[in-house]
């Protein structure tokens, strides 16, 4: 069962990555449309570009198990020089701005997934002892640390959060809350290894109800929302980071 879960997951995150680099690769060859995909987005069509091709390839890569674990760690390693050339800067700068918070929880979140399952690739007995335990093993942090900036937003801004439930959800202020404790208690279970396998089980399956119940109709109600599509697949990208990680070895 935790096998498939991780199968699934590894597919989540894959598909994610190629349709974020085609819609991208499309807007630089086109120049025209709205731009969607996480938030290494640039202006430059030139570099929209590079990066498009970046993730279709890693994305492919992670997909058939074909130079997985090549493709994975420089994923990784892009997303992490873009957490520090970009945000960390704009978070000293403007801490009190949740948007750079977010944007950079959520790419330290996808580093993290982008290590596990280069960490999951196939590779020789020798790396599969040492390689592999520690590229999961710092996937594993870079993915539940951030789940802690995630938690503090939704107590912060729980007025706000209640608001993206569901009007036919009940009890919308408690879901945003509960949410909150949720990551809490996820990011402190696969940090210190305290049923993590549950726990990120637990993690991936309730960003994939997010996806079902609430991105989805969102998406179908402003199909022309970069944003709606962009939260929608980074909730599925971080649905197969959480599977990937029930797999514990």
């Amino acid at each position: 069962m935790i096998r498939s879960l991780a199968t699934i997951g590894r597919c989540f995150f894959a598909i994610t990555m190629i349709v974020f680099g085609l819609q991208q690769c499309a807007f630089a060859v086109l120049r025209s449309g709205q731009i969607f995909g996480p938030p290494w987005i640039v202006r430059n069509p030139f570099l929209i570009g590079v990066i498009g091709i970046v993730l279709v390839l890693a994305g492919l890569s992670i997909a058939i198990q074909y130079k997985a674990r090549l493709g994975a760690q420089f994923l990784a390693s892009v997303l992490l020089v873009y957490v520090i050339a970009i945000y960390l800067p704009r978070i000293i700068g403007s801490p009190r701005n949740p948007g750079f918070w977010t944007s950079a929880a959520e790419l330290l979140c996808l580093a993290g997934a982008a290590f596990v399952a280069a960490g999951a690739s196939q590779g020789t007995q020798a790396q599969a002892s040492e390689q592999s335990r520690a590229l999961i093993n710092t996937g594993r942090f870079l993915y539940a640390l951030p789940l802690v900036v995630f938690a503090a937003q939704h107590f912060m801004y729980a007025q706000f959060v209640a608001m993206l439930v569901p009007a036919w959800i009940p009890a919308r202020l408690f879901w945003a809350c509960f949410v909150g404790a949720a990551f809490i208690a996820a990011s402190l279970s696969i940090i210190f290894k305290i049923k993590s396998s549950l726990a990120a089980a637990l993690l991936g399956l309730m960003f994939f109800l997010w996806v079902v119940i609430v991105h989805a109709p969102r998406i179908a109600l402003a199909s022309h929302s970069a944003n709606e599509w962009t939260s929608g697949l980074v909730a599925l990208a971080m649905s197969g980071g959480a599977f990937m990680m029930a797999d514990e070895k």
